[in-house]
């Protein structure tokens, strides 16, 4: 079971005790508002990928703040210790930010995994991870699955 980190203060030294041990980081994001099977097959491809995964998870101001969605179905705090309680997980922190950049600059992990509803090249943070000698992995199943589509599917069962 993964640790949730409220600090990132925290979150920096447990990485660099860490990088110190030879592990190898891996970083994830992501709001996983309900949680599906495709978010699970994204999660463990990325700690296949090294020795620690971090996840961060949107806050509901950032959910909201991406446009997607009116509102979060489930509250950030539970989303959280949702994927905090999968076996891939090491570490999970909740971020206000549009993006993860600023947690990939301070945390600098060898890996940035992200879902295949991106590319290499597609992957906003990119630059950011090259720029300190990372890389960009992309994981997981086909993007057959999504919140979006559930909450459509729950919505028409009405």
């Amino acid at each position: 079971m993964g640790q949730i980190i409220d600090k990132l203060e925290e979150l920096i030294e447990i990485v660099e005790k860490e990088k110190a041990q030879g592990k190898r980081i891996v970083f994830g994001n992501g709001c996983f508002d309900l949680l599906h099977v495709g978010h699970v097959r994204y999660l463990r491809g990325a700690k296949a990928l090294g020795d620690i995964l971090i996840v961060a998870v949107n806050d509901d101001a950032s959910v909201t703040g991406l446009g997607k969605r009116k509102k979060v179905v489930t509250p950030a705090k539970e989303r959280a210790e949702i994927i905090s309680a999968l076996d891939a997980v090491d570490y999970v922190i909740l971020f206000k930010e549009p993006t993860v950049e600023n947690l990939l600059r301070t945390l600098q992990p060898a890996i940035h995994a992200k879902g295949t509803d991106y590319t290499e090249d597609s992957v906003p943070e990119k630059d950011i991870v090259q720029s300190y000698g990372g890389r960009v992995a992309i994981v997981g199943d086909p993007k057959d699955h999504s919140t979006r589509d559930l909450i459509k599917t729950i919505k028409d069962l009405q």
